[in-house]
C-alpha cells in the first residue's frame, strides 16, 4: 500500500482521491482547506457519469492544513490546488513537508504536480534542492478533466480524466529516456491512477505534451477572459430554427470582420508558440509538437462552439466572473518569460499578457478590500 496525500480537495483533487482510494494500492489522506468543515460534516458527494453516484464519500484521512497533514511519510504527494505564483507559491503551499521537522524524520516524496500551465514544477524544484537530500522527484502533468466543484461538498464529474505523467528536469526540454529510478516512480503512481479507473499515459517528456496543452489557454482563454464571452461568439452561426434559441453567436452584419480579424490573429497567437517551441527543441513530429498543431486546436474548437449544445465557460472565465484570481503568470507569463530568454518574437502574446495583467491586478486589489 503507498500512502499518498493530496493537496486540495476542489474538483481535481476530490475525484484524483477518490481515483487513488479506488485502486486498493494507496491509503489516501486529503488536505481540504477552504471547505474542510462541509466535507468533515457530509463527506464528498460525488456525481460522476464514470464512477457513480456517491454520497458522503470520504478519504482514509481528511485535514484542514498541510501542517496537520505532515505527521508521517508518504511515497506521493498530488498537488491539485491553481498554479497563483503571484499569490502564493508552491513552497510555501507544501512547507511544512519542505521544513524541519518533517525533513529531518522522513525522506522527501515524489511530487505529482497536477496544475495547468507551464513551469509550474520550478520553485517547488529549487525549494526541494535546496534541502541537500538528492534530486528533487517531481512529476509533471498534463491533464484532461471534465469536473466542476457545485458545492463545498458536492462534485460534478463528465467522465473524462485523463492525466499524461513524465518526469519533471529543470531547463531540460529534449531528454526522452527515463532512468530506472525515473521508471519506478512514474510507474508507482502510474499503476495506481490506472487500476483507479483514470486514463494514464506515461510519456519519457512532458514538457512538450504540457506546451502543447497551453495553446488553447493562451490563445482561447485570454480570448474570452478579455471579452467576456464564450467561445460560440467568434464559431457559432445565429438559430436557423426559431424554436431553438442561445447565445451568444456571431452576428451576421459583422461576421465578416470575424472571419478576417479576430480568427487569423488567434491562429498568429498559436504561430508564435509554435516559434517558440522549435527553440526549446521540440520537434515538427508527432512525438515532439507538430506544425499541425494550430490548424488542429483551431478546427477542433471550432467544431465544438458551433453546436447549440455548447456551454462551456472557460476555468479563466469563471474565474474573473468569480472575482477570483486567474492563472496569468503560469499561462502566458511564462511563455513571454521563456521568449525572452531565448530570443523569440511573441508581440501578440505579450499582448494578451500585458492586458490579463490588468484583470489580475483588480481581482487581487477587490480580493485586498475585503479582507
Amino acid at each position: 500500500m503507498k500512502e499518498i496525500l493530496v493537496v486540495g480537495f476542489g474538483g481535481v483533487g476530490s475525484i484524483y482521491s477518490l481515483i487513488a482510494k479506488r485502486s486498493g494500492l494507496a491509503r489516501v489522506t486529503a488536505v481540504a482547506r477552504s471547505n474542510y468543515d462541509a466535507v468533515n460534516q457530509n463527506g464528498m458527494h460525488f456525481k460522476s457519469s464514470k464512477y457513480g453516484d456517491i454520497p458522503g464519500w470520504r478519504p482514509d484521512r481528511l485535514c484542514k492544513s498541510v501542517g496537520s497533514a505532515a505527521d508521517t511519510p508518504y511515497d506521493y504527494v498530488i498537488l491539485t490546488t491553481k498554479a497563483l505564483p503571484d499569490i502564493i507559491k508552491t513552497p510555501t503551499i507544501l512547507a511544512p513537508l519542505l521544513t524541519a521537522p518533517y525533513i529531518e524524520k522522513y525522506p522527501q516524496p515524489a511530487y505529482v504536480i497536477l496544475q495547468n500551465g507551464l513551469n509550474v514544477e520550478v520553485d517547488l524544484y529549487h525549494a526541494i534542492k535546496a534541502l541537500a537530500q538528492g534530486e528533487p522527484k517531481i512529476i509533471g502533468t498534463s491533464l484532461y478533466i471534465g469536473t466542476n466543484l457545485l458545492a463545498p461538498d458536492v462534485v460534478e464529474h463528465n467522465g473524462f480524466d485523463r492525466p499524461t505523467l513524465g518526469i519533471y528536469r529543470h531547463n531540460d526540454f529534449t531528454t526522452t529516456t527515463n532512468s530506472p529510478e525515473e521508471t519506478v516512480i512514474l510507474e508507482g503512481i502510474a499503476s495506481i491512477l490506472a487500476k483507479g479507473g483514470s486514463t494514464v499515459s506515461v510519456v519519457p517528456e512532458i514538457q512538450r505534451k504540457k506546451f502543447s496543452k497551453n495553446f488553447w489557454n493562451v490563445a482561447f482563454s485570454s480570448l474570452t477572459s478579455l471579452t467576456g464571452y464564450t467561445l460560440p461568439s467568434v464559431f457559432r452561426p445565429p438559430p436557423s430554427d426559431p424554436s431553438i434559441q442561445y447565445e451568444p453567436f456571431v452576428a451576421p452584419k459583422t461576421a465578416h470582420l470575424i472571419n478576417e480579424f479576430t480568427i487569423p490573429t488567434l491562429k498568429a497567437i498559436m504561430e508564435e508558440l509554435v516559434s517558440l517551441a522549435r527553440a526549446l527543441g521540440f520537434p515538427d513530429s508527432e512525438d515532439g509538437l507538430p506544425s499541425s498543431t494550430v490548424e488542429s486546436i483551431l478546427n477542433n474548437t471550432a467544431s465544438i462552439h458551433v453546436s447549440p449544445e455548447s456551454t462551456h465557460v472557460p476555468s479563466m472565465l469563471l474565474d474573473v466572473r468569480k472575482g477570483q484570481p486567474i492563472e496569468v503568470e503560469v499561462i502566458l507569463g511564462e511563455v513571454v518569460r521563456m521568449a525572452k530568454e531565448r530570443g523569440v518574437s511573441v508581440p501578440r502574446v505579450e499582448t494578451l499578457y500585458g492586458l490579463l495583467l490588468v484583470v489580475q491586478n483588480q481581482i487581487i486589489r477587490t480580493m485586498a478590500s475585503k479582507l
